[in-house]
């Protein structure tokens, strides 16, 4: 067998269906799938069962760990050349695996990844936080599946990995969170051939809410830091960027408030002028109305492009406010490996 899919589950048995109803409609069929149900008060067992007479399917239910272990167990239970790793909120598109055995077929690599979308049923603040995970005035583009990239770090909603090489690199390690680019960077420290598959995408519908969006980044800002403390060279300056806009962005808040209470008059501007307080919300403002306008060209909705904007503040605060936190736990006062929001593996 070429391929298995590794799937861990945890609450989300809507989900699980709506991924495995994808599997079906593959035009490759040669794999198989294994569903790792981490200890959930929600199981999709009933789910699975639905599906057995049309995939090559197996199911195990274990205690709960997080999606790294999990991995492990479901990769040491599987058979196939090629694991491909997937978040069970993830659909995918027919010709997925076809893309991926394209890209294998005409360039062989050792490890592998593809960039997400978001679909036309999503919520609208599911393509609101896709668009902020994507975009780039916030990312940079470097999750949207761009080409141009020195080396291409595969994220575990859409991995695939050789199973000789999962297995000497050891599999995902134990961290709670930043698990899989921890294991994308000892791809590469031990030499091993990594690729971006741009064809090989799939519909992420990533977090439900503002809520749990914020939990997530900012459990991968403090994982940002645990990684550089593994490996100093890791740490590149685009990692420090939301840090600095939220350093920024704070600074400019307090400076206008300073300026409304201690000044008076301002920058002349036609028959009026603009006060000295307004002007460091200038930065703010047009950074708000690029978002705005470039979620509506890309979504096509007025509000999807509002609630991009709060996505993207969220995304920005969240991940630059877990940096600076462990930035200062680590690097400060010499704390050990931490996370906030523990529970928060798949929410």
């Amino acid at each position: 067998m070429k391929y298995s899919f590794i799937v861990p589950v945890y609450n989300r048995p809507d989900e699980a269906d709506e991924l495995l109803e994808s599997l079906t409609r593959q035009t490759i069929k040669d794999f198989e799938v294994i569903i790792v149900e981490d200890g959930s008060t929600k199981p999709c067992k009933e789910v699975v069962d639905k599906y057995t007479d049309r995939l090559d399917i197996k199911y195990f239910n274990k205690p709960n760990s997080g999606p790294g272990p999990s991995r492990n167990y479901g990769v040491a239970r599987s058979k196939g050349d090629y694991v491909l790793i997937l978040d069970s909120d993830c659909v995918l598109p027919e010709g997925y695996l076809a893309a991926v055995d394209k890209e294998l077929t005409s360039s062989p690599c050792d490890a592998f990844g593809g960039p997400d979308r978001a679909h036309d049923s999503f919520t609208q603040v599911q393509k609101a936080i896709s668009y902020s995970m994507t975009s780039f005035f916030t990312t940079g583009g470097i999750r949207g599946g761009k080409k141009k990239l020195d080396k291409f770090y595969p994220r575990s909603f859409n991995m695939g990995v050789k199973r000789n090489v999962y297995n000497a690199l050891g599999g995902f390690s134990k961290m709670r969170f930043g698990e899989d680019i921890d294991f994308s960077i000892r791809i590469f420290k031990n030499n091993y051939k990594c690729r971006l598959f741009p064809e090989a995408w799939v519909w992420h519908k990533r977090r439900t809410d503002m809520d749990k969006f914020f939990k997530q980044v900012f459990n991968s800002g403090i994982a940002r830091i645990n990684l550089y403390k593994k490996y100093p060279e890791s740490l590149k300056l685009v990692h420090l960027l939301p840090a600095a806009f939220t350093v920024g962005v704070i600074f400019l808040l307090v400076l206008a408030v300073v300026l409304e209470f201690t000044t008076t008059g301002g920058i002349p501007f036609g028959k009026t002028f603009i006060p000295w307080f307004a002007l460091p919300l200038l930065p703010i403002v047009l950074y708000v109305i690029m978002i705005f306008i470039d979620s509506w060209i890309k979504n096509k909705s007025a509000v999807v492009a509002f609630l991009s904007v709060e996505a993207a503040f969220v995304q920005l605060f969240g991940y630059g406010l877990g940096f600076i936190k462990a930035w200062w736990q680590r690097c400060v006062n010499k704390k050990g490996e931490f996370a906030a929001y523990e529970k928060n593996f798949y929410d």
